[in-house]
């Protein structure tokens, strides 16, 4: 097993890839005259960071990049309680790092104002991109974070096929971007909601505690379901066992 700094430090640094891509894209491309990549791209952004970190550190680490997946693998028997905080200190650390070197760059274009719902941050009400309610925010990160832990653990079963896992993930990610967006602008993770947050403050760190809340219940529901389902085996018997 790789040992646990290792791990800490590739969780850090694959979620400040996840921040920096998606988040990244949207402040610096999505909208851009002409070329802007729209909410397809930023989509497909998201998706391909995943994809592209689970190949690279999912064996040594096992590409979390998310408390909320880190928490619904520990609830499928999948990971162990002891190293549930420090994966979520680095994954937050590294989406901080993340959301701090897009603004720095962002900062380099003339005129540019971080607004209230600048770096990409998440939020419902006025902070929604299409002026979406706090239920509809709380259904639709619950939901989709359910669906993706169950494509994660169902993907890096060991009785699913080897090898393919990644795509999945990263295809499952994109998917829920596109649905998402425009409700909440998409977190299903507490990190990547958090270092944007934390740069912009005001009415975004007043919400961020809904980007907390329903994407570690959704990873909750969806590990403690597919246990049920699948038929886990015990922890002793998948501890440290990367995605």
């Amino acid at each position: 097993m790789v040992p646990l700094p290792q791990r800490l430090f590739a969780e850090l640094f694959g979620t400040f890839w996840l921040v920096l891509g998606g988040c990244g894209s949207a402040v610096l491309a999505a909208g851009v005259a002409n070329v802007g990549i729209g909410y397809l791209g930023v989509a497909l952004a998201f998706g391909l960071t995943v994809l592209t970190m689970a190949y690279s550190i999912g064996h040594i680490s096992g590409c979390h990049l998310n408390p909320a997946v880190t928490i619904g693998l520990w609830a499928g028997r999948r990971f162990p309680t002891s190293h549930i905080l420090p994966y979520i200190i680095a994954q937050v650390i590294g989406a901080i790092i993340a959301a701090g070197v897009v603004l720095l760059i962002a900062k380099g274009q003339p005129g540019y104002v971080l607004g209230p719902t600048g770096l990409a941050v998440n939020g419902y009400g006025v902070q929604s991109p299409g002026g979406y309610s706090l239920l509809s925010g709380l259904v639709i990160e619950i939901v989709l974070t359910f669906g993706f832990l169950i494509v994660i653990m169902g993907a890096t079963d060991t009785r699913a096929p080897s090898g393919f896992a990644p795509l999945a993930i990263g295809l499952a990610l994109t998917l829920i971007h596109l649905i998402a967006i425009p409700v909440t602008n998409t977190s299903v993770n507490p990190a990547r909601s958090t270092g944007p947050a934390l740069f912009v403050g005001g009415l975004a760190l007043h919400q961020l505690w809904l980007f907390w809340v329903a994407p570690i219940v959704g990873g909750l529901l969806a590990g403690l379901t597919y246990r049920a389902l699948a038929g886990e085996p015990p922890l002793p018997q998948v501890t440290g066992e990367p995605l």
